[in-house]
């Protein structure tokens, strides 16, 4: 099969190549997945499991991407809730070759069903994305409605559905992010938008929860703006400093099957819209990943045409 693959870390992006690799083993309670499109994260290089397994050992070539959709292929022994031939979509495995590939095996319970009218390269904007920024809202922030919610990069992958989450959920959203960012932020739902390059950060006023993407100083100074008894919620590092009276929370996203098909419902009904820049072919994924190639929303792969 095709495959994007890494074998030197020290290549950093030159490192990156088109190869024919062996088919995947479906281990037990995997299944196969034929990939139709795929997401990834420009950072994963610099991820440790990338290049190593749970074991610490070295495994290269892996594959990157951890976002897939695509149709089930083959199942492993022990395997159920599935059936050859569904589509799905869902999160790879950290350590595991990811969906930068022709087929890839993903743990069942990672992967959630997709109906037939959502297009692939939408479903695979949502996983990380759309599971990081409601596990940062209500499972972490515990954001309710009538709370006041500060969310930085509001029109990033992830901020832009936290947005659109947290209005849906009867809260005060003030987004924040660059001055180009604002007529995305306000379109997606926010009620209010910070330029972070010209606007005081404390124009936000007392907020409930802040939701960071960001890091650095921007979180530094965002532990202030944490009224009693809120929560400062970041995805970027773990916070150094931490709201007067409140919690401060670092967190990793973490697959949710259940959760999984309920942002897809949303995303049938029209209540969530991620943010898709460009779809682009499987050979042309290492140039992608340049930051010159960057674009406006997320970049998805198509890996295979058809549904």
């Amino acid at each position: 099969m095709r495959a994007i693959t890494v074998r030197d870390r020290a290549a950093g992006l030159a490192g990156l190549s088109l190869t024919e690799e062996p088919y995947p083993h479906a281990a037990e309670n995997d299944v196969i997945v034929r990939v139709h499109a795929a997401g990834f994260t420009r950072g994963e290089l610099d991820w440790p499991g990338t290049w190593a397994d749970r074991a610490g050992r070295d495994r290269t070539p892996s594959v990157p991407g951890h976002e897939v959709s695509g149709v089930v292929a083959e199942l492993g022994y022990g395997t159920t809730g599935l059936t050859v031939g569904q589509r799905v979509f869902g999160l790879t495995d950290w350590t595991r070759n990811g969906s930068l590939a022709e087929y890839v095996a993903v743990e069942a319970r990672n992967l959630a069903p997709l109906s037939a009218d959502i297009d692939h390269t939408v479903a695979a904007a949502l996983p990380i994305s759309g599971l990081t920024a409601w596990q940062g809202l209500f499972d972490h922030g515990r954001l309710a409605a009538g709370q006041t919610v500060l969310i930085h990069g509001a029109a990033g992958s992830v901020g832009s559905l936290a947005v659109q989450l947290a209005r849906e959920a009867g809260a005060r959203v003030i987004g924040t992010g660059r001055a180009g960012d604002r007529d995305t932020a306000l379109g997606l739902g926010a009620h209010a938008f910070l330029d972070l390059q010209a606007d005081p950060l404390d124009d936000a006023g007392q907020v409930d929860v802040v939701f960071d993407v960001i890091g650095g100083d921007i979180l530094d100074r965002s532990a202030a703006l944490v009224r009693a008894g809120g929560t400062l919620v970041t995805i970027a590092s773990p916070p150094t400093v931490r709201p007067p009276d409140g919690q401060a929370i670092f967190f990793i996203v973490e697959p949710d099957r259940a959760r999984l098909a309920d942002l897809a419902w949303r995303l049938r009904d029209g209540r969530l819209r991620p943010i898709i820049g460009a779809v682009r072919p499987l050979a042309e994924a290492p140039a992608a990943f340049a930051p010159a190639q960057r674009t406006p929303g997320r970049t998805i792969i198509r890996v295979t045409a058809g549904e």
